[in-house]
């Protein structure tokens, strides 16, 4: 990976402010050492440590499109057009989870009924529901419908669990994504190790995926591609995560998505400061991609990173971030996953061919003027230079790939956000919060994200039953 002048000078920047400051935050180094404690020693039984609770989601968005775009839906067999979507869903998870038998193996179940009733049920409003609504072949809302989002039994010895069936399982690469009224889940084994005071091991194997507004499960599929129908059967992972110093975390992820690519991910940050003077955070993720097997995603060879820059005042944080991606193609990752820790990863993922991006964000948390819970946040970002004219890894072949990206040359584009949230912090409704956010998109002509404006408001409220 090179990086560029602009990230070379990010990276001199956080030096000497590192030197300027006033160093509470540890940096010692961290042996590493066997874990002090068994989780498996202190387990309570199957039974004693039974727990039931939840959450229920109100997800509301309404988005316009602007500059000639346009939304579609059917309507008496004729398509018809106009610049507004509406989504509205209340989601309600209920989770139902065992304690860990006692003994040297402990054994443990979760299952979790996730449930959706949607609000705003006009044809019109939800424009075929996408990945907000479930709707059905006519673009008909589904009105409610349930499945099983989690279903899996968990075997533990001493730090180490392993996990069978329909599951959370969160890395660089594979991640739960939750920005919906529903959260996605994958069916799969996986393990996690905790044996060591400053180091943790993660793999899995996964075949299918839960989306997050389906009911049933599907194989993966990539994100940017072409022709959605191209999936994959097996997705393995693994990895590390380490702790060296007191005031520094890395993690380290490769993936193995068959007949598609291998993608390695390693990211790290660091901790410097005070934040009642001056605290410095910074930031780096990198991912290297490159095809695989049958190549089914077309030939990629893509080096993609981010490097950001935090500052923390008392109430007050301000963040520069800078995102290079160094391939003809864009920078793809799984579909209804979370997999992509870049720092300019927003409405848009400033990930196109070439494309270099930057953003610059401020944040306000109000607990220093006497109102803990509540936040704001705004920001801007650019992007710039998108290529993908050089792009010949479809060979040729219509729909592979990422045909059609071709097109863009120099395309550009821009982001604007602001947001509020609030956490109530006390009382029956205690870590219930409420975000409103709205964001403005405008791309160039063939920039794949087109102009759109959106305003989201979320309210979330967990509940315990047992």
């Amino acid at each position: 990976m090179k990086l560029s002048s602009k990230a070379l000078l990010a990276l001199a920047i956080s030096s000497i402010t590192a030197t300027a400051y006033a160093e509470p935050v540890s940096q010692d180094f961290v042996p590493t050492t066997l874990a002090g404690t068994s989780a498996q020693s202190e387990a309570k039984g199957f039974i004693e440590d039974f727990s039931l609770g939840g959450t229920t989601r109100n997800w509301y968005s309404h988005e316009s499109k602007y500059r000639g775009g346009t939304f579609s839906y059917e309507k008496h067999g004729v398509t018809r057009t106009d610049r507004n979507r509406t989504n509205w869903v209340q989601g309600t998870i209920l989770n139902a989870s065992s304690g860990f038998t006692q003994g040297t193996v402990g054994v443990k179940t979760e299952v979790a009924v996730y449930n959706a009733l949607v609000l705003d049920r006009s044809k019109r409003d939800i424009k075929g529901g996408s990945n907000r609504t479930l709707a059905d072949s006519d673009g008909n809302a589904v009105d409610q419908w349930s499945k099983l989002g989690l279903a899996n039994v968990q075997f533990r010895v001493s730090n180490t669990t392993l996990t069978a069936g329909r599951q959370n399982f969160s890395s660089g690469i594979v991640d739960t994504i939750g920005n919906r009224a529903l959260p996605s889940s994958f069916e799969g084994v996986s393990f996690n190790s905790e044996e060591f005071s400053n180091l943790s091991f993660q793999g899995g194997v996964f075949d299918r995926v839960s989306p997050r507004t389906e009911q049933s499960l599907s194989k993966f599929r990539t994100e940017y591609t072409s022709n959605s129908n191209v999936e994959t059967d097996k997705v393995y992972t693994l990895g590390a995560n380490y702790q060296p110093f007191k005031s520094l975390k890395t993690s380290i992820f490769g993936a193995n998505v068959k007949d598609f690519w291998n993608q390695y991910y390693f990211g790290a940050t660091h901790e410097l400061g005070d934040s009642q003077t001056l605290a410095l955070t910074t930031g780096l993720n990198y991912y290297k991609t490159v095809d695989e097997g049958k190549k089914l995603m077309g030939d990629i060879d893509n080096d993609t990173y981010s490097l950001s820059l935090g500052l923390t005042h008392q109430a007050h944080s301000l963040t520069f971030a800078y995102q290079a991606v160094n391939g003809n193609e864009y920078f793809d990752y799984l579909h209804e996953t979370n997999g992509i820790y870049l720092a300019n990863s927003l409405t848009s993922d400033f990930n196109g061919p070439n494309e270099k991006s930057f953003q610059i964000a401020y944040g306000i948390n109000m607990a220093e003027y006497g109102v803990p819970g509540l936040k704001f946040n705004v920001y801007s970002a650019r992007g710039w230079g998108i290529d993908g004219t050089h792009y010949t890894g479809n060979r040729g072949v219509v729909g592979k790939g990422y045909d059609g990206i071709q097109v863009q040359d120099g395309e550009k584009h821009q982001e604007y956000g602001v947001g509020s949230s609030y956490a109530i912090q006390s009382g029956p409704l205690k870590a219930t919060t409420v975000r409103a956010t709205y964001v403005e998109h405008r791309g160039s002509e063939f920039q794949s994200d087109g102009s759109i404006k959106e305003f989201r408001l979320v309210t979330t409220i967990p509940f315990n039953i047992l």
